[in-house]
């Protein structure tokens, strides 16, 4: 705060104290059948036990955790659900960074594969014998089976027409999912003024106050900050320009380094307003089944669902959309074989109109 470095052993005094206390907010889930959200199991902690209370520095650093739990989620306290919010797995191994990006994945995966770029889908139409997508300006695709794989927020919007309509339990679960936003607000200085730790953190006394910046130098070398806000604050900023969003960042900065220079070039996202995302990964809100993931992922006839909101293991995960793809792939590969018998029937051409025997990966990112 104010250039002034939040002390080492109050940070981590904190932190034990958010730990606890999200110890306590399972108390309050044992004992209500019904749900709610994990801002108000916080308060029903504090009210029970006042001594967790925090004051002063310490209660502005414990807004920072909460906000640190928010951006996990992309999501505000008051709509994460304190029954789901814990049910994601977490692999082993820590957190790492794609230096260069996930474009060498990409580009791996993609080999040997026909994509088409510049293909916004409208439409899915499904029957017995296959399955028909139309692209915007009417051109059509025909094939066996779908894999459907495009983010939770365009499934949502409706932007697809599938005919016939999808079940309603499979509406169900697209609507009832919360769809979070977290963007990124990339700075790039002509040299580096700030410590050489991971990230930065900006203390407040509301968690909508907190911000938090992820260091790139430290393992790019590249003079690079990305302020990442999340929930309510990252719906409040896409409201604004790219200049006046990356003027709010970088006020943000010059909170805890006054001497900061400003920036020479800048990105900034929207996943939340992006026409291919509208929002950035899903999260469980308060009073739905955390099985939502599952119903989600569930096929319709020759349709196949995948993306990291039908991961009930992994949601909002890159690792989440890479395994449910796999597993849509695989009921999709046999489905072809149950009906055919065969595998020397895919065939790497598609066609217009033509009947082909290739699953089609739908996705918008």
């Amino acid at each position: 705060m104010d250039g002034n470095q939040v002390p080492q052993e109050l940070v981590t005094k904190v932190g034990e104290a958010f730990e606890s206390i999200l110890k306590e907010t399972d108390k309050v889930r044992e004992e209500h059948d019904e749900d709610m959200s994990i801002q108000r199991a916080i308060s029903i902690v504090f009210d029970r036990r006042p001594e967790l209370r925090l004051e002063g520095l310490a209660h502005k650093v414990l807004q920072w955790y909460l906000c640190r739990m928010e951006g996990w989620f992309a999501a505000d306290a008051e709509t994460i659900s304190l029954k789901s919010w814990d049910k994601e797995e977490l692999l082993p191994g820590g957190h790492g960074l794609m230096v260069r990006g996930y474009l060498p994945v990409i580009n791996t995966l993609a080999k040997g594969l026909d994509i088409r770029l510049g293909h916004r889908v409208t439409k899915i139409t499904r029957h017995y014998i296959g399955v028909k997508v139309t692209v915007e300006g009417g051109k059509t695709f025909v094939a066996d089976a779908v894999v459907v794989a495009v983010p939770l927020g365009v499934l949502k919007a409706r932007t697809i027409k599938f005919e016939p309509r999808l079940p309603d339990w499979k509406e169900a679960a697209i609507d009832d999912l919360g769809v979070g936003i977290e963007n990124k607000i990339i700075m790039h200085f002509d040299k580096v003024f700030w410590p050489n730790v991971e990230f930065l953190g900006v203390v407040s006394d509301t968690s909508y106050g907190c911000s938090y910046f992820l260091n790139l130098h430290k393992a790019t070398g590249h003079c690079v900050l990305v302020y990442m806000p999340a929930g309510q604050l990252a719906r409040d900023i896409e409201k604004m320009s790219d200049e006046a969003a990356a003027n709010f960042a970088f006020t943000q900065l010059k909170k805890i380094l006054p001497d900061a220079s400003s920036p020479i070039q800048y990105l900034v996202s929207h996943w939340g307003t992006d026409a291919n995302s509208l929002g950035s990964y899903s999260y469980d809100t308060v009073g739905k089944s955390h099985d939502l993931y599952e119903r989600l992922r569930i096929p319709v006839d020759n349709l196949f669902f995948a993306g990291e909101a039908t991961s009930m293991s992994y949601p909002g995960s890159v690792h989440g959309a890479f395994s449910t793809g796999l597993m849509a792939a695989e009921d999709c590969r046999m489905r072809v074989l149950e009906r055919y018998g065969e595998l020397d029937l895919f065939q790497p051409v598609m066609g217009e109109e033509t009947p082909i025997s290739v699953p089609f990966l739908i996705s918008r990112l």
